[in-house]
């Protein structure tokens, strides 16, 4: 595939689909997009998107077909339902699956897409939604080497790194690796703020402190701001990625571990903590809010 203009789908308008899709757009290609919930792709259209009636037609208008969605669950009904992604035509078409799964799942998809003469390449990203819209995500890539030296132009165009790491199936195992320690470090700095509360140090001075040690990560300094506004009680700003997210993840985590004989006692107990958290109203806010509800959650 030659960098220029492409006709591409994509498939699922959650925070990080429409921002993929609205980059896409703004780097020239021709971008027709589908959502189950049809009103979320009224801001693309606007922005001069095609708006498909079902997958099938947006696969059938489109050469790429990237795909973002919530769980396996969702990418079978997205790809094998009635008016499916794969109910019609597919021959010579190339699938970018960039969902976060066990590694189970593309494996069977990359399956499904052969047999119908079509090829696939899995990148789910890190990153959330300002990296996703700047084209500056981290694509952990699993797939054919020709497959990916075909993509490679268009996932160039949406991340600033994107890593071929084996066959389908490499890039889901990868995804989950990074994910963990980034989901046990909110609640690592949840507890450490708890443990000097009683100091009474103010929150920017706290963040400012935190951001300037060698416990700090990426995250953490880029949602300083954030972070500190939550702690004074201000406003959260806009989710990324929300606590309930986390939850999906964290298991799925769990569950891959569980089938490669692999423990994963903090992911185990940070998953507790995260559904503590969600029962108890924060489940839609960022996933940077759980360092403030340790401090704030009191003995139990």
């Amino acid at each position: 595939m030659q960098v220029g203009q492409v006709q591409v789908g994509v498939v699922g308008l959650g925070k990080m689909g429409a921002a993929i899709a609205a980059r896409l757009i703004e780097v020239g290609h021709q971008v027709t997009v589908w959502n189950r919930t049809a009103a979320k792709a009224t801001p693309l259209a606007e922005a001069g998107a095609k708006v498909a009636a079902t997958p099938a037609e947006l696969a059938k208008a489109s050469d790429v077909i990237v795909s973002i969605l919530t769980d396996a669950g969702a990418i079978d009904a997205a790809y094998s339902g009635p008016n499916g992604l794969l109910s019609g035509d597919v021959k010579g078409k190339l699938f970018i699956e960039m969902s976060t799964v066990r590694p189970e799942t593309p494996i069977a998809l990359d399956k499904k897409i052969k047999a119908k003469g079509a090829a696939m390449v899995e990148c789910p990203v890190g990153g959330t939604t300002t990296p996703a819209r700047q084209g500056k995500l981290l694509g952990l890539v699993g797939g054919a080497d020709a497959d990916v030296a075909r993509a490679r132009p268009l996932l160039d165009q949406m991340c600033r790194r994107a890593e071929h790491f084996g066959p389908v199936g490499s890039g889901s195992s990868m995804k989950l690796a990074i994910n963990l320690p980034l989901m046990i470090s909110w609640q690592a700095y949840g507890e450490a703020f708890a443990i000097c509360k009683h100091v009474g140090v103010p929150p920017q001075r706290l963040i400012d402190l935190f951001i300037d040690t060698s416990g700090a990560t990426n995250a953490l300094k880029a949602r300083a701001a954030m972070l500190a506004a939550m702690l004074e009680g201000g406003d959260a700003g806009a989710v990324t990625f929300d606590i309930d997210s986390g939850i999906k993840d964290l298991k799925t985590m769990l569950t891959e571990g569980q089938s490669r004989g692999v423990e994963l006692p903090l992911i185990e107990r940070t998953l507790a903590c995260f559904e503590e958290a969600s029962r108890n109203g924060l489940g839609a806010l960022d996933g940077s809010a759980m360092p403030t509800y340790w401090p704030k959650r009191g003995k139990k």
